[in-house]
């Protein structure tokens, strides 16, 4: 039985002075406070895996460096997807289930099922969409005022692709936002403050019975392009509606999936380059480079934070003992800044950076996130966008975090347009 200890929070500590034993990244505020990172450069430097034992989750193991977490990620057979990636135990009133959350050979043909809607011959023809809509969105801002970039194009791009990718009705397209913060914003799955759990709770009762409608008429219905058309007409999940709390599981994960990497990576990257103006200066002599800095991006925000994986079985890990069910997170966001493997200072954003592509922000192995050209095809049709009718993105006051020890999220970031 643990002690009723207080933990420590981790802001008001020193990085270079608390006790090795001491140091706690699970926290959701340090996060909030972009306060993590020296304890993250400690870690690697002396403790790269971590064990952290707190009444709340247990006994965790915090892996830090590049390669470790790469190892983690490829051996499903001992680190298990199952029950759930967060740090969390799963909320006992939402027992829903996902691929994500499945190791192989479940997870396979759940996965396979919707790999069709990011397939490069479908990519392509989304593409001339997402200019169209980034266009429209661009040319809407108002020129030499302060607005939220987040609300006014992150969030309003994602939405809008979401929609898309469901064929989700398009003046309801804000609940997909909603519902996915809800996911990912509640204090029992991540530390978060968007939602109560009731109001969580109730959200996501919403979702299924509008997703359930969904899935009647789609299965109907000759088979279609959209996300719910290929769950209800493929051989290995259409059965999968008998299984509520897997539908909506695997709804939600989608919803996710195609909404916060790309959302926080495209307000990340006008952060990135106020902070670091002499890669503003870089892009605009040279806009052949905006490939190389979506990845740039996407390595140095680091949206998704970490993943979890549970141990089946007592195993050795790079002179660790792991026991059978203790919970290892790939903290993806320190292995970002893992200097031994991001030559030329990691901790730098640098647009034309050697082997930009070698980072950690999708994963490796199984579980290698299925949306990652799409999103990648997001960000680059919007700075191509951006640089047509601005000579910069300013930002003008401090970006607002959200508390959370899974996503990396942003809720304002104010900022003003200045036109060519």
């Amino acid at each position: 039985m643990l002690d009723k200890v207080q933990p420590l929070r981790m802001i008001d500590q020193d990085p270079l002075t608390i006790p090795l034993d001491q140091i706690d990244v699970t926290q959701a505020e340090l996060y909030f406070h972009d306060t993590h990172w020296g304890f993250f450069e400690r870690l690697r430097n002396e403790d790269p895996i971590h064990l952290n034992v707190s009444e709340e989750y247990g006994r965790v193991w915090s892996v830090t460096k590049f390669d470790h977490i790469a190892h983690v990620e490829k051996n499903h057979e001992i680190f298990s997807s199952e029950p759930t990636i967060t740090i969390a135990d799963p909320p006992p009133d939402i027992p829903f289930q996902s691929f994500i959350q499945r190791d192989p050979p479940e997870h396979d043909p759940q996965r396979a099922a919707v790999q069709p809607v990011v397939a490069p011959m479908n990519l392509a023809k989304l593409e001339g969409l997402i200019r169209q809509r980034v266009g429209d969105i661009l040319d809407g801002l108002p020129i030499g005022e302060t607005f939220n970039w987040v609300d006014q194009v992150s969030i309003n791009l994602t939405t809008q692709m979401l929609a898309t990718l469901f064929d989700f009705p398009f003046e309801d397209r804000h609940k997909l936002t909603y519902w996915s913060d809800c996911t990912t914003g509640a204090p029992d799955v991540s530390g978060g403050d968007f939602v109560t759990i009731e109001e969580r709770n109730e959200a996501l009762a919403e979702c299924g019975e509008f997703f359930i409608r969904m899935w009647h008429e789609r299965a109907n219905a000759p088979p279609g392009n959209d996300l719910i058309s290929m769950l209800a007409h493929s051989e290995k999940t259409r059965d999968m509606i008998n299984k509520p709390m897997e539908y909506l599981g695997n709804i939600l994960l989608l919803i996710i999936g195609g909404n916060d990497t790309t959302r926080n990576s495209l307000t990340g990257g006008v952060l990135a380059l106020n902070q670091f103006p002499e890669e503003y200066d870089k892009l605009r002599n040279d806009l052949s480079l905006i490939p190389s800095m979506v990845s740039e991006i996407i390595r140095w925000r680091t949206p998704i934070l970490g993943m979890t994986r549970r141990t089946k079985v007592d195993t050795e890990l790079f002179g660790k003992q792991i026991k059978k069910g203790d919970k290892v997170v790939m903290w993806y966001i320190s292995g970002n800044r893992d200097g031994d493997v991001i030559k030329g200072d990691p901790d730098k954003f640098i647009i034309d950076r050697e082997s930009v592509r070698h980072h950690l922000s999708f994963g490796f192995g199984v579980h290698r996130c299925m949306g990652n050209r799409l999103a990648e095809m997001q960000i680059r049709v919007t700075w191509e966008e951006i640089m047509k009718r601005f000579s910069k993105v300013e930002v003008v006051g401090p970006e607002v975090r959200a508390p959370s020890n899974i996503i990396r999220g942003y809720r304002e970031l104010p900022v003003r347009v200045h036109p060519l």
